[in-house]
Formats: structure tokens, sequence, C-alpha cells
């Protein structure tokens, strides 16, 4: 399935990435995300840390903004749905993997003590590209 964003372009639906993992137990591992091999272009990175357990972050959608959220330590479980109402949920507990999050999605994430979120974005930040309302949200991207 293909989602449209406001202008009618086509993005992926959510899905994980595997982003290669370089290395042994004995010596250790790298991971790599590079322009050219992601849905998009890197034009912003972010992360976030020292999230209590109880506390649900995320609770927006974006109008234009493409994401991949990595959990580099720690567990994340991100919660994701589409303008039908349709619930899809990812468990991030490994560094070499992320979640593709296109723009028109409504999308949580709940942390583990000790996780530590690292997010590559499409768009640098804007304030009018975030969709803070849930009811918002199901107005512009409900069928």
């Amino acid at each position: 399935m293909l989602y449209l964003d406001s202008r009618m372009k086509k993005y992926p639906e959510p899905h994980i990435i595997q982003f290669g993992k370089i290395g042994e137990s004995s010596i250790g591992y790298i991971s790599v995300a590079e322009n050219g091999k992601l849905p998009f272009e890197i034009k912003r990175v972010f992360w976030a840390y020292y999230t209590p357990e109880s506390i649900v972050r995320g609770r927006h959608a974006h109008r234009e903004t493409e994401q991949i959220l990595i959990a580099t330590s720690g567990r994340i479980i991100v919660t994701i749905e589409n303008g039908q109402g349709e619930i899809k949920v990812f468990t991030l507990n490994e560094p070499n993997t992320g979640v593709y999050i296109p723009p028109n999605v409504w999308h949580t994430m709940q942390y583990s003590h000790t996780a530590i979120q690292c997010v590559l974005a499409s768009t640098t930040y804007n304030e009018a590209d975030y969709i803070r309302d849930h009811e918002e949200f199901k107005k512009i991207w409900g069928s």
C-alpha cells in the first residue's frame, strides 16, 4: 500500500528497515545509515533519552516529514495509525533496526528506562509541519 500526502506524493507504508551490521561479538559492531540507501535524504538528526517508562511521547503526525526511528539502546514501542484508523505496533530493540514513518501517520513512542532513540528526518524542523491534534489528523488524512 502507498500513502499519499496533501500534494499527492506517494510514500511507502510504515515498515522495518534493517541497517547492515559490520563486526563481530569479540570486537563490537557498527551500522551505517547513508543517503542514497534510505527512502529519503537526511536533513535532520535528533535523539531522545532519559524518558520515564510511564511517558508516551510523539502523539503527532507530520504533513511532509518522513522519519526513521532507531532504538540505539533499550526498547521503544512505536504505535502508528493511518487515516483510516488502522494501527500497527513496532518494537525496536536492536540498534541496527529502524522503523520508517511516512508523513501521514499518527505515531506514539513508549520507552524502556534505558532507551535512546535516534531519529533521521527528511526535513529541518518546522512547527507548522506537525499535526498535534488527533481529530485534526483524522480530518486531514482520513478517507
